[in-house]
């Protein structure tokens, strides 16, 4: 069929459509059109923009086989008030399927108090585990071998201290650090906009940053050293289109960082990892994550001439969204956190943490820790989605719904670039302004 015979055939199907809102009001007034065709796809390259699963620009996935050669990591984010208890937490997650272990670190921990320091009264141990000394981190990881497991730490301003900590630990093991593998979240600038736990101001807190990434490329190279976060970025109530800007406007500050500082961009670039928010728009969400991949392939190619396929890869954790859970009917949650879980596997992650039902109202118990982790095996194992290697490539909808995402959030890019790079448009304000 001819582009004029579709235009003609889809006016003829939106006259209809017309009449029969007319009878139905409540129908007018919905976002979306009512019918996506090729027509919709503008200025899109199949060949250019779509691609094969595992190939530039990583649109449909950044491993040929996805889910079909390797499932995503199962990462259940823990960290209970003492080392001792969280360590009996990860001890039982790893007996019950969990891959990999993500920890949660109290507030002083993030903002390197001591837990008996006065500025950390009331917070010690409340939102995740207090870790003040070597001792603390050998206690948190006893009876686990480092050398098995991949550990995700979000910690950020004194993410090298952590880190340092880790492989004295590793070590301690008889495990060398050019074996560990996990990932430190170390992204300084999401708090500045969005988080609040900063230490030092932005150019100091970008050397240590770099000054991890030159380390790691040498000695820890199966460690990414930095998870780019547009979690926190979501949570504080940004767009979609908003959350792949800024994240990304972020990795180009710390991919100038690392450049400025001497490095070769193919020593450092595979090693960073993103970090996503997965809403209930699951459409949207879908698009978001195939968006993100896009952008990122082509600022890397493009603007910092990456030659290796992996400096060009997006490769992303994703989070179910706290926000989105409520304290009230929390039975409810669990609907939301399995749309949110399909909506993250149909989008390609790599690893994937769900949130608790009781998520809005305290730590997890046993039982809603249990029904996160098994919302991952259900999806995994009864409902097929991970026979199909990019399940949404092709639909029109969601290919139109991947070029507006893109859209949008290049254009957040470029005003960020306008005003000479994120971390000069934080010291305006701009970020969390567009956020608020």
């Amino acid at each position: 069929m001819s582009n004029e015979s579709l235009k003609a055939k889809l006016d003829a199907y939106n006259a209809e459509y017309a009449k029969q809102v007319a009878k139905h009001p409540e129908r007018v007034g919905l976002k979306h059109k009512n019918l996506y065709t090729p027509l919709d796809l503008d200025g899109f390259d199949y060949e250019k923009d779509l691609g094969f699963p595992g190939e530039y620009p990583y649109t449909r996935g950044v491993q040929p086989t996805m889910y079909r050669g390797r499932l995503w990591t199962m990462r259940m984010y823990a960290g209970f008030s003492t080392a001792e208890e969280s360590n009996k937490r990860y001890k039982y997650l790893i007996a019950n399927g969990g891959t990999g272990l993500s920890v949660a670190f109290d507030l002083p921990t993030q903002i390197g108090y001591d837990s008996d320091d006065k500025m950390s009264a009331g917070e010690v141990g409340k939102v995740g585990v207090a870790i003040d000394s070597l001792y603390d981190m050998e206690r948190l990881f006893d009876g686990i071998d480092l050398g098995k497991v991949s550990t995700s730490m979000t910690i950020n301003a004194p993410a090298s201290i952590l880190l340092a900590m880790y492989i004295a630990v590793a070590e301690k093991q008889g495990v060398p650090a050019s074996a560990l593998r996990g990932t430190i979240q170390n992204d300084i600038l999401k708090e500045y906009a969005a988080r609040g736990t900063y230490i030092f101001p932005p150019k100091p807190s970008m050397r240590l940053i770099t000054n991890i990434f030159e380390y790691c490329s040498k000695y820890v190279p199966k460690w990414n050293t930095i998870s780019i976060s547009g979690y926190h970025i979501r949570e504080a109530g940004s767009t979609a289109a908003q959350e792949i800007a800024f994240t990304i406007a972020d990795g180009i500050a710390y991919v100038e960082a690392a450049l400025k500082a001497g490095m070769d961009v193919d020593a450092f670039a595979g090693r960073l990892s993103f970090f996503w928010n997965a809403h209930n728009n699951v459409l949207e969400e879908v698009a978001k994550f195939r968006a993100s991949r896009r952008v990122w392939a082509k600022v890397m190619k493009e603007r910092f001439h990456a030659k290796k396929a992996k400096s060009m890869m997006l490769r992303f954790h994703t989070q179910t969204a706290g926000s989105m859970l409520t304290a009230q009917q929390p039975n409810n949650n669990i609907v939301r956190v399995a749309l949110q879980t399909a909506a993250a596997v149909m989008g390609g992650t790599q690893s994937l943490h769900t949130n608790a039902l009781d998520e809005a109202i305290a730590l997890p118990t046993d039982f809603s820790a249990r029904l996160a982790r098994n919302t991952q095996l259900y999806i995994q194992d009864e409902t097929k989605v991970c026979k199909i290697i990019d399940p949404w490539g092709g639909s029109y909808y969601l290919e139109y719904l991947t070029n507006e995402m893109i859209k949008r959030s290049w254009a957040h890019i470029q005003e960020v670039e306008s005003l000479g790079g994120m971390a000069k448009a934080i010291a305006t304000g701009l970020p969390k302004m567009r956020i608020e």
